[in-house]
């Protein structure tokens, strides 16, 4: 005769090991998933430095091409200032020499004021590198690898805990033989 406690426990051990294994995949894929997350947040991060990047470089560029520019402008103001005074007889001196000093004061609060918009620039490209860190920190998940050795011991104790539990039931309802009596 089959005795219905290892019959019941043998089902539990089977579901058990059903479940163990929808477990293990499940965990395999959550993992898989995770891994996904961060790659992706990293890609992201990656492509937003190289955008910044481009981006200071060429406000870099855009304000050397300013300086230069204004540099050259200046010259020539300078040059066609010179010209005129010297054909128009006036010698470089007193209010001359003020009006040249203003070309050149001009020229660097230009030039001052083009350096001091870099910096600022700069000093937002770096605040934007540490966000886009933070960024990438905050949208990446905690890798929590399958624990296949876990869910095997759990599904093992829930499986004793079945047998163990109609055990108890038997002993419960006066249907377990005690110790040294013979089993009918």
């Amino acid at each position: 005769m089959c005795n219905p406690t290892l019959a019941v426990t043998a089902i539990a051990g089977a579901s058990s090991y059903v479940q163990f294994q929808q477990q293990k995949q499940a965990q395999k894929n959550e993992y898989a998933r995770q891994k996904r997350q961060n790659d992706l947040a990293k890609k992201n991060a990656i492509q937003r430095y190289a955008s910044e990047a481009l981006r200071i470089r060429q406000v870099e560029k855009q304000s050397k091409a300013k300086g230069f520019t204004a540099s050259l402008k200046a010259d020539k103001a300078r040059a066609r200032f010179e010209v005129s005074s010297g054909s128009a007889g006036v010698a470089m001196s007193g209010s001359t020499l003020a009006l040249m000093k203003d070309y050149y004061r001009t020229e660097g609060n230009y030039k001052n004021s083009l350096a001091n918009n870099l910096n600022m620039n700069i000093r937002q490209f770096e605040n934007n590198l540490e966000a886009i860190q933070f960024g990438q920190e905050s949208q990446q998940t905690y890798l929590t690898p399958p624990n296949p050795e876990l869910l095997f011991a759990s599904n093992a104790l829930n499986v004793a805990n079945t047998y163990y539990s109609l055990e108890a039931q038997k002993e419960i309802k006066g249907l377990k033989p005690n110790k040294g009596e013979p089993v009918a």
